[in-house]
Formats: C-alpha cells, sequence, structure tokens
C-alpha cells in the first residue's frame, strides 16, 4: 500500500484541521508515492524508535509527538531532532504526527484519561471556536436529495453522534438568463419564476473546499446561488480537554491515591483544593496550565495535567485542586490508543506499537 493512500485513510477519521494552528501534524518526511512495508506506532519519534523501525523493517512511523516542530535550517545530526530526521530520511523511512488533532479529537487523548478516572456526564473543557459554518443552497425541489447526499459525503451534517443532519424551506425564486448563459431552464430576457428549496448544511471549516466541490458537482445549474456563514458556535464535540463527574465524592487523599494508582505515578505535584472533597473533574494531556482557568469556570474541584509551573498553582485561587501529573504520564495512553485505532483501519497490515520508552523525566526517590 502506498503512504499517499494510509495517509487518506488516516485523515479520513483524524482530518489535519482539527489540529491546533501552531502545531506540525501531517507527513513530515517521506515520499508520498513509496510503497509501505508495515507501520510503527510511537509517542516521540526518537532516533532509538528509528532504528526499532528499522530493525522490525517498518518504514512508516505514525507517531504522536512531531519530531519536527519548529523549522530546521540544517539536517547535520547536531541534535536529537536532526539525528532522528536523518536516519529516517538515510533508511527511507516515513514521519507522520498526529499530536494535537488526537488532541482535540472526542475520542482522543482526555477520552482515556477520563476512562481511567471512571468521569461521567463528559463535555469538552475548551471546545474549538470559529470552526463551525453553515452553507445555505438554492435547490430545485427535484435534486435537493442528489445535493444532500453529495453534501453529506463530503462530510457536511455531522453534529455530535449523529450525521446525515439538514433543513430545507420551500420558496420561489427569480432569475433571467442574459446572452452567454446555459440556463438549466428558461430563455434569454425572460424573467423566470421557479419553486426552489433552500437547503441548510453545518460543516467544520476544513471541509470547507469538498463541501462546495461536491455540492457544485451535483448541483443542476450553471450558477449556483448559495451562501457560507461562520457560526458563532462553539463546537461542543472537538477541543482541548474534557470534564467530568466521578460517581461519588473522595476525599482529597483517596483522589490522590486513585490517581496515582491508575496512571502508575511515583509523585503527584498539586496544590490544595480548599473544598475537602473531589467530585467533578477537568483533564487536559500533556503541557495543560492553558485550561486551568477554564476548569475552574467549570466549577472543577480537581484538575489533572502536566507541565505547570510555580505561579499556575496559584490559579486555584483556593477553589479547586490542580494536579500535575507529568506530560508524558498524562499522555501514556496515546500509544496505545493509536495502535488500535490503526489496527482497526488496517486489519490485513503490519502495525506494530513501538517498545521504547522516550519518557525524558525520571524521579530520584
Amino acid at each position: 500500500m502506498k503512504l499517499s493512500q494510509i495517509i487518506s485513510v488516516i485523515e479520513e477519521r483524524l482530518p489535519r484541521g482539527q489540529a491546533e494552528d501552531f502545531d506540525n501534524v501531517g507527513l513530515l518526511c517521506g515520499n508520498p508515492e513509496r510503497d509501505i512495508t508495515g507501520i510503527l506506532v510511537c509517542h516521540d519519534a526518537l532516533e532509538s524508535v528509528v532504528d526499532e523501525a528499522i530493525e522490525k523493517g517498518l518504514n512508516l512511523i505514525v507517531a504522536f509527538h512531531p519530531i519536527i516542530f519548529s523549522g530546521l535550517k540544517s539536517i547535520t545530526g547536531n541534535n536529537y531532532v536532526e539525528r532522528a530526521v536523518m536516519k529516517a530520511i538515510e533508511n527511507r523511512i516515513a514521519l507522520y504526527a498526529i499530536h494535537t488533532v488526537w488532541d482535540n479529537d472526542y475520542f482522543g487523548v482526555n477520552y482515556r484519561i477520563a476512562e481511567e478516572l471512571g468521569l461521567q456526564n463528559r463535555k469538552i473543557l475548551m471546545p474549538k471556536k470559529n470552526i463551525l459554518k453553515q452553507l445555505a443552497v438554492y435547490v430545485p425541489p427535484e435534486y435537493s436529495e442528489q445535493v444532500r447526499q453529495a453534501v453529506f459525503k463530503a462530510g457536511a451534517g455531522n453534529i455530535g453522534f449523529y450525521d446525515e443532519c439538514s433543513f430545507s424551506v420551500p420558496g420561489s425564486g427569480t432569475f433571467r438568463p442574459l446572452p452567454g448563459s446555459d440556463p438549466f431552464e428558461g430563455k434569454e430576457f425572460v424573467r423566470e419564476n421557479t419553486d426552489e428549496q433552500m437547503l441548510y448544511f453545518i460543516f467544520e471549516d476544513f471541509k470547507k473546499p469538498a463541501v462546495l466541490r461536491a455540492m457544485m458537482e451535483a448541483h443542476p445549474y450553471e450558477e449556483v446561488a448559495y451562501q457560507v456563514f461562520t457560526l458563532e458556535n462553539e463546537h461542543s464535540y472537538m477541543g482541548l480537554g474534557c470534564f467530568g463527574d466521578l460517581e461519588k465524592p473522595m476525599s482529597e487523599k483517596e483522589f490522590l491515591q486513585m490517581v496515582k494508582e491508575r496512571f502508575g505515578l511515583k509523585v503527584i505535584r498539586h496544590s490544595e483544593s480548599g473544598k475537602g472533597s473531589i467530585q467533578r473533574v477537568g483533564v487536559l494531556g500533556g503541557s495543560g496550565a492553558g485550561g486551568i482557568k477554564a476548569a475552574r469556570a467549570n466549577k472543577c474541584d480537581a484538575y489533572l495535567t502536566g507541565d505547570v509551573k510555580y505561579h499556575d498553582f496559584f490559579q486555584s485561587e483556593g477553589k479547586m485542586m490542580i494536579c500535575d501529573i507529568g506530560h508524558f504520564e498524562s499522555e501514556q495512553f496515546v500509544t496505545q490508543q493509536l495502535f488500535e485505532l490503526l489496527s482497526e483501519k488496517f486489519p490485513k497490515f503490519a502495525i506494530s506499537k513501538s517498545q521504547e520508552n522516550t519518557n525524558p523525566v525520571n524521579y530520584f526517590l
């Protein structure tokens, strides 16, 4: 199977448009026309992971973190990034990164953390903004289903756990063909009145080219009348972090002990909650200090994340326990998640889970 075919399948499920603007996701190096012998899934595509791929005869590494994050001015092997990329290129191994595409996915990083904690009534902590569009298009009634199906196939009409969502309004339209036109019906210089339906669809902005192309191809008119609006609605099923409720309240000590056991932690850095009991919990895998205010606004009793700085702990304001469980530790389930997802998408293809522990942080106890 060619690399381009594999990427197409991956991005159908995990479109790059879900990523944060600052991120560097997708194909980092590799020829899209190269035949792929197998996939190695990992957390960080370090040099040791590239060595593992070479040893196993696999020539595509799908990593959570992008090994190339900011621009490279040279690749001479002077640092761990250059060494990994150089070895991958020399051995014809492609590198693909997912990162915040998976962070923002409803079933991604934070879904698994919430599963481990047994959180109920889950919602996205920081829903994506300015990503939803609405398409309104005028269609002859006899062609409305044809256009509707084409637009659905292009990815519009998905709302939460529902798809093929649309709305239609009947009406009457007018037009007058001018010289050079090739109208679906009517004569030059004669104003026509025709029955039409206005169809409405919601879609994410990164789907816009595909949605409009599908609409145009399915529509019978030479000139299609349509509008695209940017919605102020937040995306309730896409965004960073999530929060939910424990089945029963826990004392702070019980909660911390539970987290320590379920995540296999040696230590938890935390603030005091000021509440005495914990029930509503917010989570954000990775560097999540930016979600503290959102967790507090959603009345969380505790917030689990990584990379919390000294001054960030003060943001609890004595109203919420902030728990820094470690960057890698909060994302520790990612490799298994991506392995399961790719194994489902490519059931007859060689997919291996990296055995390398790429966590750079150690603890002396």
